[in-house]
């Protein structure tokens, strides 16, 4: 059964931003408090429910005077989820921050949006958390995979070098996930913005914080699979395979963290 909640019929927004949750009640409360936390308030925020039947729902219902729009119905998996999402968003520009990530400070969405206007994209680094939501270091210093000085297509031979958490592109140049991708789909989606973008901006500062322990973490080697596929639809493929033999070499070396 679907349960829609949603205020009254809003203007178009800034920003949506997306929380994709599936019985997650040790971590959904987290991800809202950093969500209702922001100084920047053009924005609307929406929570995709896979039909949780833990405490994920109570969760929500305490929170939602705050919340403009939740769903709650059984799905495919978490790119399907997103789907949803995307479908019913209204902002200029959306961000996924699902259950238990969090925004990096509450001020970081104004600054955002006061730095350069009507970018296509703009994007950041991620802080790593372990479980007890302690900051270890930036994605750029505990991985092999480093954030680009200035964001481009060519730069995802290298990995998935910026998380969705802190990827935040406009809504009208987001296509659906491609739901044959069950772990990687992420960097698809990507790829598909990035080449009909024009211009990209780099935030210079943490814009979320990841919680350790998600699909790609718990799921490498299917991960690494679709990651070959998909880089195989979007670059030449001597190109791909070279890519792809350097960063296998440096998973070896650097592990999934440098610490944990």
């Amino acid at each position: 059964m679907t349960s829609l909640v949603s205020k009254n019929q809003m203007p178009k927004v800034t920003l949506s931003i997306i929380t994709v949750t599936y019985n997650a009640e040790k971590y959904l409360e987290a991800t809202i408090k950093s969500v209702l936390s922001q100084t920047f308030k053009d924005l609307e925020y929406l929570i995709i429910d896979g039909n949780s039947s833990d405490r994920t729902l109570e969760i929500i219902e305490q929170n939602k005077k705050n919340i403009d729009k939740v769903i709650s119905e059984k799905d495919t998996g978490v790119y399907d989820a997103m789907n949803k999402g995307l479908v019913m968003a209204t902002g200029k520009y959306i961000l996924f921050l699902n259950a238990g990530d969090e925004l990096s400070k509450p001020t970081i969405l104004e600054e955002i949006f006061n730095t350069k206007q009507n970018a296509d994209i703009y994007y950041g680094e991620t802080n790593i958390l372990n479980n007890e939501r302690q900051v270890l270091g930036t994605r750029t210093e505990l991985t092999s995979r480093k954030l680009p000085q200035q964001l481009k297509k060519r730069d995802f031979l290298n990995g998935q070098v910026v998380s969705h958490q802190s990827f935040i592109p406009k809504r009208s140049l987001a296509t659906p996930y491609n739901l044959k991708y069950k772990c990687s789909a992420d960097i698809d989606w990507m790829l598909h913005i990035i080449t009909r973008s024009e211009t990209i901006v780099n935030v210079s500062q943490p814009i979320s914080n990841y919680l350790q322990g998600g699909i790609s973490d718990t799921q490498l080697a299917r991960c690494w699979k679709e990651r070959l596929v998909i880089l195989l639809n979007h670059f030449n493929p001597l190109a791909v395979l070279f890519a792809h033999m350097n960063f296998v070499m440096r998973f070896f070396v650097w592990g999934r963290y440098k610490r944990n």
